[in-house]
């Protein structure tokens, strides 16, 4: 299983919050490893690195590992707190992940031959719904974004979940509906170009 990131840890001999404080005044993060069936291990990570791997993207839906005085284990972060003025991180929660492990994990979507798409050069704007959908996942093989081919979307057409070529072992979490990802509207001049125009006709 190929991992994105590698953080080293130190355990945190403590629990609790003033030993949370104390690790922050060191320029520590503390964090939490659970999950697997074992014991849920408190750690401190050093902020500057765990920082720099928050930023790249993807934390919450990539793969990484927790080099813990010299033992390794794969994991994915479920839940993360930041700061509320300062926007630091302040404390992680890792889940233990294992190769053949199935995840839950929100997948970002990615737009596709937007230039060629009929709609949008006709001044058309896409509505995103879904930024990210959340799918089930195979932990060895995250897709790094769903791709939405708009390649020959036009003026009012939807973009759904059942239009998506979705990886291997991957399926959405919502099963009962063929749910919108995005739409293209007509611009606000198109519109009410077309209403004077329905209009015009109905009075002959």
């Amino acid at each position: 299983m190929a991992n994105s990131y590698e953080l080293k840890a130190q355990v945190r001999e403590r629990a609790g919050k003033g030993a949370a404080r104390a690790a922050r005044r060191e320029g520590l993060v503390p964090a939490v490893i659970y999950g697997d069936k074992k014991e849920a291990v408190s750690i401190n990570l050093p902020l500057k690195e765990a920082t720099m791997t928050l930023h790249k993207g993807g934390f919450l839906s990539h793969v990484g590992t927790i080099d813990l005085n010299g033992e390794k284990t794969s994991v994915i972060a479920k839940d993360f707190q930041l700061h509320p003025v300062k926007d630091t991180l302040m404390h992680v929660d890792f889940l233990r992940v294992s190769a053949d492990a199935t995840l839950t994990v929100e997948i970002p979507v990615k737009f596709l031959n937007e230039e060629t798409s009929p709609g949008l050069k006709r001044g058309g704007v896409i509505n995103v719904v879904r930024h990210t959908v959340e799918m089930t996942v195979p932990a060895n093989a995250i897709p790094e974004a769903l791709e939405i081919d708009l390649g020959e979307a036009d003026l009012g057409s939807s973009q759904h979940i059942s239009a998506v070529k979705l990886p291997a072992g991957c399926a959405p979490t919502i099963t009962d509906r063929d749910f919108t990802i995005s739409t293209i509207a007509a611009p606000a001049g198109l519109k009410e170009a077309d209403e004077a125009s329905e209009e015009g006709e109905g009075e002959e």
